[in-house]
C-alpha cells in the first residue's frame, strides 16, 4: 500500500470561525459542518481537503508541521490579504535562502503556516 495525503486536519477551539478563514484564505467554501467538525469543499486543483475539528486543550508551543503555500498574486499581496483575513505576520526571510523568500504567519487560532515566493537562483 503506498500512501497518499487525504486531508490536512487542524484541532482548533472554534472549528466553524477557523473554517471560515480558511475557506476565505484559500478561496473555497464549506462543505459540511458536523458541529465538532467542519469540512471545506475542495480547492480549485483539488489536491488537498481541509478539516477542523474541535478539541478541548491546545496543543502548547509551536506546531511541528506547517503548510507552506505559494502561488496567487504573490507573497506581499497574498500575506496583506491573509492579514485583513485575521492572520497574523510572525516573521519574514527575505533573501538569505536562495531561491525561496518566505513569510510565517500565524491563522486566528495560532497555527503556523508560510507563504512562499519561488524563484529561480
Amino acid at each position: 500500500m503506498t500512501l497518499s495525503l487525504g486531508m490536512v486536519t487542524f484541532d482548533c477551539a472554534d472549528p466553524q470561525k477557523l473554517s471560515a478563514f480558511w475557506a476565505s484564505a484559500l478561496g473555497t467554501s464549506v462543505a459540511g459542518d458536523y458541529g465538532d467538525f467542519v469540512f471545506l469543499a475542495p480547492t480549485d486543483g483539488g489536491q488537498i481537503n481541509f478539516g477542523f475539528q474541535r478539541v478541548s486543550d491546545p496543543t502548547p508551543g509551536k506546531n511541528r508541521v506547517h503548510m507552506d503555500l505559494g502561488g496567487g498574486t504573490g507573497r506581499v499581496a497574498e500575506v496583506g490579504r491573509l492579514v485583513e483575513l485575521g492572520a497574523t505576520v510572525v516573521h519574514e526571510q527575505v533573501g538569505v535562502v536562495p531561491g525561496i523568500d518566505w513569510t510565517t504567519l500565524e491563522d486566528p487560532e495560532g497555527n503556523q503556516f508560510c507563504v512562499a515566493d519561488h524563484h529561480d537562483v
